[in-house]
């Protein structure tokens, strides 16, 4: 798919090299997106891939001294979805970011990823937009910064030079009077992409409006704004009537296209009841229910730990020898730089155990752990894996000892065809290192990027809820 492969070890590297190859080059950070749009030939002229993922610091939320929350071109969907300070400054995004397909996806995909592919169903870009967020353009002549409302030019097109990369998205926190939500309508609970979203933040002081913004997804060309409901809120009370002209007002500013997910008119429709729906949870001040206090993150015990980096910038292409760990050995891989991590364990490691199902990250079957942390193999470009520790399948097991998950299937009797059990049993591993005794809640989230043809799924979750039982029963024994 590729020739080359850059793994820089600074931002101005990584410019650098977006400079002298221009249009042949692109900046990869969780590659959810440019994995598939490589492998189905939609990048036709793509030769060099960039790999920001290893440069320390730029996955970091922070809080600045002007009351301004940062994001850095790293920061993932679990990032924010995971922040408690997202989550108290920035409540919708955070709840947008964790409706973002699936804890896999999250664990690799990146805000900044999300507004640059300029999709206008994606969710981080309503919550941003709502908040007032202005992006940091880097290139090799400097930075620019520019508010994400003049971003966009078109359906999967911006403002972006040859050259640029997003270094940082920044927005003002929100004060204490301020409640925001974020309201989804897909065609399924989880692997969703937007029918309709809306994003709304209103200020509220002594029981007035004093400042609304209402934003809208997947019901134009770009986001847009619900100006006229805007308008009419501010300086009102919530009251049931207010609240359902708000809602139909901002139906009316929905310029929506009938498409397979949904038809226009059933679009505008949504749109009124999405803005209905948090406009009343907001009245309700039940907002956030719905919203784990502990969000799966698929993550483990070492949850969001520093960046491991290289020891130096690397470039990798055929003739470099990619050494990784996988299931605690050693292995060095002569071929393959330019394959997913998926068929380098499967056709150059002999790593079977690790299934191909989707190749686009729907179903789960090749999840594996990258640095401790559960990701889609499928989505994850091969040299990734330098320097990197892998686990699969093949190493859930310890000391000829079966995991308790694995013996659950077992005795649960949880397999039918069986091809997607790995996938499963690696996304509960995980889970159970990350919450010892999860709730059924937490299981259901934990499989949600796992899909199952076989089973209808009843047998996985006893499973699920017999290997909790028998690891509480273990640690309390100890």
């Amino acid at each position: 798919m590729w020739t080359r492969y850059y793994t820089p070890s600074t931002l101005q590297q990584a410019v650098e090299l977006l400079a002298a190859h221009n249009e042949g080059a692109r900046i990869v950070a969780g590659a959810t997106d440019l994995i598939l749009e490589l492998e189905r030939g939609q990048r036709p002229g793509v030769e060099l891939l960039i790999d920001i993922s290893r440069i320390p610091g730029q996955d970091r939320i922070t809080l600045d001294d002007d009351g301004w929350l940062h994001l850095g071109p790293l920061v993932t969907h679990n990032h924010c979805a995971g922040s408690e300070l997202i989550q108290q400054k920035a409540f919708t995004l955070a709840r947008a970011c964790w409706q973002v397909g699936a804890p896999q996806i999250r664990n690799r995909g990146t805000v900044a990823g999300n507004i640059i592919t300029a999709s206008p169903a994606n969710d981080a870009i309503p919550p941003l937009m709502a908040l007032g967020a202005k992006l940091t353009l880097l290139s090799e002549e400097g930075e620019r910064t520019v508010p994400i409302e003049d971003f966009y030019t078109g359906v999967r097109k911006t403002v972006m030079k040859d050259g640029e990369l997003m270094s940082d998205i920044a927005f003002p926190a929100l004060a204490e009077n301020a409640r925001s939500t974020f309201i989804k309508l897909g065609l399924r609970r989880a692997q969703a992409i937007s029918v309709v979203n809306a994003a709304v933040v209103l200020l509220i002081k002594d029981g007035r409006i004093e400042h609304s913004v209402i934003t809208l997804g997947s019901v134009a060309p770009t986001i847009i704004h619900a100006t006229e409901a805007e308008t009419y809120l501010t300086g009102k009370e919530l009251q049931p009537d207010v609240i359902e002209k708000a809602a139909e007002l901002a139906g009316l500013a929905a310029r929506p296209i009938d498409d397979l997910r949904g038809s226009a008119e059933y679009r505008q429709e949504m749109v009124r009841v999405c803005t209905l729906r948090a406009l009343r949870k907001i009245n309700n001040d039940n907002e956030r229910d719905g919203f784990p206090k502990n969000p799966v993150m698929l993550r483990g015990r070492s949850g969001f730990q520093p960046i491991q980096p290289l020891s130096d910038s690397m470039e990798h292409h055929q003739d470099v020898v990619i050494k990784t760990t996988i299931n605690g050995e050693p292995y060095s891989f002569k071929s393959g730089f330019n394959k997913t991590l998926l068929r380098l364990l499967r056709e150059e490691g002999g790593l079977t155990g690790t299934k191909e199902g989707c190749a686009e990250g729907e179903c789960g079957a090749c999840t594996v752990y990258l640095d401790g942390v559960a990701v889609m193999a499928c989505m994850v470009p091969a040299p990734r894996a330098h320097g990197a520790e892998i686990v699969t399948i093949e190493g859930l097991s310890q000391d000829d000892k079966l995991h308790p998950l694995q013996q659950a299937f077992i005795d649960e009797g949880a397999v039918q065809c069986g091809y997607c059990t790995p996938g499963f049993l690696m996304a509960g591993a995980k889970l159970f290192e990350e919450q010892p005794e999860p709730d059924i809640f937490s299981i259901q989230q934990a499989i949600t990027g796992n899909l199952c043809r076989c089973t209808g799924y009843y047998k996985i979750l006893s499973a699920f809820e017999r290997a909790a039982e028998q690891m509480r029963q273990g640690s309390e024994s100890q």
